[in-house]
């Protein structure tokens, strides 16, 4: 049955109170465009209220853009926490926006699109609208818009490698996109409302991702450090470092909470400025920032078990992984065995078939399918069936028979993986969950889960839990995390 999302609506009433109070909850689940001085803002902006007849609400950015608005310099709207795409009303629309996240539409056609998420343009046009009160086209340039003027805030990178970061073709379209939006040029913004010292730190590079109160960074932490894998990941008491390769050049990352602000630091290393829009996407479904945890919470308080739970573990997050393969490898590595078992094995898979960064420091990218297709897995300890699983999940993936594609449906996701040999439904609805971020993935048949629901009596058979869950969608992998974090 596919995940029905309810669609975002903004409430004038609501949306009036939570400008009036500053309300962070709402932070960056619509903006408020003020047509007495031509600007829209965060609703949580510092300036002094405006009057309520000068005043109109919009889905996204996107939308206030369309409607010939400015950005506020003030409140900056590249700093609102992003509204989870799986809340506008259909997968469909998810998924079109996370390919335009990818920056699909920098280089492609709205026809490109429409042809990968499988309807016509007219029709994605009308839903993006419905939605979000935008084009594709115009929520890709507020997206290339509003992350260049994040750089141009928070780093000393050059304007040239700013714009093509942001998926700019040109400097030229860049200049003219900028000053046709904020009346100056990007040098003359940064000369005068800019302070580019906070990001300049020797040849790395920090740059701010909101988040909206309740965040369960420490459940994250823990999650992840029971799992990293020495030389690639690694996990202390203020967060999360890793190594990556983009585009076949090494970098590093590092990830902490921000001391001032509902915010993650994520320090970047790389030699190429193009690697940034693609790194900060992977920290974002790592780390979920973009979740809403007053529409999950408002789910599960329905349900007396899981309100418990939440009162123990608020701002409950799913944590991603860094790519879709590796999570997939890992979800096999991980069957029937302990978390530690499990990251053992990860760990002589990534030490015999890595991609080596600094073999004198032991640092390691984790394996390509390419690396995986043909290995002798059981040289480090795997059963021979499941030596065999993940040279089919490598192969499967090199033939393109299964794949990480954000267009997906969660059915046929897991339906296409259920096909292969040695993956199961468990195992299809943990990748999902993991490298997708898909928020109604969900494994009942864990034995965790069933205990926990269960309560007191017996564990739930896999059908119970499953019939039970339907009153917790669309957002049974925060509930699947809710219940693992509390056991």
């Amino acid at each position: 049955m596919a995940c029905v999302i309810p669609p975002l609506e903004l409430d004038t009433r609501v949306c009036e109170q939570a400008r009036t109070t500053r309300d962070a909850r709402f932070d960056g689940l619509f903006f408020v465009g003020v047509t007495s001085t031509g600007i829209f803002c965060r609703p949580v902006c510092p300036a002094p209220p405006a009057k309520s007849r000068h005043v109109h609400y919009y889905a996204s950015a996107a939308a206030a853009r369309a409607a010939g608005l400015r950005p506020c310099l003030r409140c900056r709207p590249e700093w609102a926490p992003g509204a989870t795409s799986w809340r506008l009303g259909s997968e469909l629309v998810a998924g079109a926006l996370r390919l335009i996240d990818q920056g699909l539409l920098d280089e492609a056609p709205v026809a490109a699109l429409a042809e990968r998420v499988g309807v016509g343009e007219r029709q994605l046009r009308r839903l993006f609208a419905d939605a979000l009160g935008a084009t594709p086209q115009q929520v890709a340039a507020t997206r290339r818009l509003l992350f260049a003027k994040q750089l141009l805030g928070e780093t000393a990178l050059p304007v040239t490698d700013i714009a093509l970061a942001a998926g700019y073709r040109s400097v030229r379209r860049f200049n003219a996109a900028f000053r046709d939006t904020y009346g100056m040029a990007p040098r003359e913004l940064r000369r005068t409302h800019v302070d580019t010292s906070a990001g300049a730190q020797a040849d790395t590079l920090r740059l701010r991702l909101p988040y909206r109160e309740p965040y369960d960074f420490d459940g994250l932490l823990a999650f992840f450090a029971r799992r990293a894998m020495p030389g690639v990941e690694s996990v202390d008491a203020l967060g999360y470092q890793r190594h990556f390769v983009w585009n076949g050049e090494p970098g590093r990352l590092r990830v902490a909470r921000n001391a001032h602000a509902s915010a993650l630091d994520v320090h970047v290393r790389h030699p190429s400025a193009r690697a940034l829009p693609d790194v900060v996407a992977r920290v974002r479904r790592m780390f979920d920032v973009d979740a809403d945890a007053d529409a999950i919470a408002a789910v599960f308080r329905r349900d007396r078990r899981l309100a418990r739970l939440l009162r123990g573990y608020p701002g409950v997050r799913v944590p991603g992984g860094w790519s879709g393969f590796e999570m997939a490898v890992r979800a096999v590595l991980g069957q029937q065995v302990s978390v530690a078992a499990a990251r053992t094995l990860a760990s002589r898979v990534v030490e015999r078939w890595g991609m080596p960064i600094d073999r004198d420091a032991g640092a390691f990218a984790f394996p390509t399918a390419d690396a995986l297709a043909d290995a002798d897995l059981g040289a480090v300890g795997l059963t021979r069936a499941r030596a065999q699983t993940v040279r089919t999940v490598a192969q499967a993936v090199i033939d393109g028979r299964v794949g990480f594609r954000p267009e997906q449906g969660l059915d046929a996701f897991v339906a296409a993986w259920t096909a292969l040999p040695g993956i199961g439904p468990w195992t299809a609805h943990y990748i999902a969950m993991r490298a997708l971020g898909h928020p109604d993935a969900f494994p009942s048949g864990d034995l965790i889960l069933r205990k926990i629901a269960g309560g007191a009596d017996a564990p739930l058979s896999a059908r119970e839990l499953e019939r039970r869950s339907q009153a917790w969608r669309p957002w049974r992998a925060y509930a699947t995390l809710l219940m693992w974090r509390a056991a």
